[in-house]
């Protein structure tokens, strides 16, 4: 169904910007209608959490209309990319979204939806488990609360083939808080062994992510802490094994694009969480602190698809929202990852080429500066129109009145003096 339009008006200011913006792009010698191609072919995933309101370590803040289930989750998810266009997937996340595959498969279906890749918890107690991961999972010094984890991993997997994903996320927050409470290479050790328990179960057309961060629950030390040990525990897995990256897991003023770029030489690039920080983890929305940093990070995946053969990375949204709707900020997240990939469309790579041989640091800066500031928004808001989603998707939401129907349809949900971070 065709999105309400913002009127006639807009549509008709949109046209003249995007004629306007391909004249301009036609003198650089690039075709305006192959870049919208590239927008309207372009999907993220949205986190099944991320339509609930997070929070702080201190308190969290519930809005009208929260979600009460996985299927009020992929209701929303639905209003995502039927606003955008661009969130055609959704990840899951075990044990919170447990529910019957088949009802999960044919509600998704129903809405246009997918799913991508599913994510297991072993960085928090679910009720009810036997053993407890307090002081770890999958590292745990105990083999009872290892084989527990592994088990709930396999779940995952058994869901994720129920449901149609291709892919398992595993992220662990296991660690320590003082020197000396755990020993760094026996509990890497049972960490390997753990994860090769996982990945021998894993389907042949599977992927499996890792997922580094370097603090958090633990804060003196985490046994997958940076991209390095991730890679090292993809290479010792095996050829279906792949390093995921968050954006906000690493210490600040990392230079993540070339990370991201060592991966792809190696072959060992999984996808990618996006969000935004400024100090740490801080899971704001995608390109909002950063928006040049989320650009050089596609500059080297755009750069990647000309010469990996295959090249298919995952692109996941992961973030928090305390003080924003989370349905708005998970669009203009999207729509931002988008802009910044179509801004890396737009980088003359023969030129840049030519200005790193030789050596001639200001035009190759310069280069890439080029595409960044150039406002591809005309393209994004046609790819979307084109595709019968909204020309302004915050706008169009705020005018549906989507919130506040949900809002009388779910009970309100009551604050906490805690907050999932």
């Amino acid at each position: 169904m065709t999105v309400q339009r913002t009127g006639a008006t807009a549509e008709a200011d949109l046209r003249r910007d995007y004629e306007s913006l391909g004249e301009r792009l036609a003198r650089r010698g690039v075709e305006i209608d192959a870049l919208k191609a590239r927008a309207a072919a372009f999907g993220v995933a949205v986190p099944s959490w991320g339509v609930g309101t997070g929070g702080t370590r201190f308190a969290r803040f519930p809005g009208p209309g929260e979600p009460r289930d996985v299927f009020d989750k992929l209701a929303d998810c639905a209003e995502i990319n039927r606003l955008t266009g661009a969130t055609p997937t959704v990840s899951l996340h075990i044990p919170w979204d447990k529910a019957d595959p088949a009802a999960l498969r044919q509600t998704a279906a129903a809405l246009g939806l997918g799913f991508d890749a599913i994510n297991s918890n072993t960085f928090s107690d679910a009720p009810g488990q036997r053993h407890s991961y307090k002081f770890g999972s999958l590292s745990h010094t105990d083999a009872g609360v290892r084989a527990q984890a592994v088990e709930h991993n396999l779940e995952c997997i058994a869901i994720g083939e129920a449901i149609g994903s291709k892919a398992l996320t595993v992220w662990i927050g296991d660690g320590s808080n003082f020197p000396g409470q755990s020993h760094f290479t026996r509990s890497f050790e049972r960490y390997l062994q753990s994860m090769q328990a996982v990945y021998v179960r894993l389907p042949g057309d599977w992927r499996l992510f890792s997922e580094h961060k370097m603090y958090e629950p633990a804060f003196y030390s985490t046994v997958v802490q940076d991209w390095g040990t991730n890679i090292l525990i993809a290479q010792e897995l095996g050829p279906q094994a792949f390093c995921l990256v968050d954006l906000g897991h690493h210490a600040p003023n990392a230079n993540i694009e070339m990370i991201v770029a060592r991966l792809i030489q190696f072959g060992k690039l999984g996808g990618f969480h996006f969000n935004d920080s400024k100090y740490g983890d801080d899971d704001l929305d995608a390109g909002s602190i950063d928006p040049y940093r989320l650009f050089l990070v596609f500059n080297e995946l755009v750069d990647a698809e000309a010469w990996v053969e295959g090249f298919n990375p995952a692109h996941m949204i992961d973030q928090s929202h305390n003080v924003t709707d989370p349905i708005e900020s998970l669009m203009t997240s999207a729509m931002e990852i988008e802009r910044a990939y179509v801004q890396a469309a737009l980088v003359d790579r023969p030129a840049l080429e030519g200005y790193q041989d030789a050596n001639d640091a200001l035009m190759a800066n310069q280069t890439l500066r080029a595409a960044f500031r150039t406002d591809v928004e005309p393209i994004l808001a046609m790819a979307r129109l084109e595709k019968g989603a909204a020309i302004d998707p915050v706008a169009a939401f705020r005018a549906s009145g989507y919130r506040a129907k949900v809002a009388e349809e779910r009970p309100a949900v009551a604050g906490g003096s805690s907050g999932i971070v």
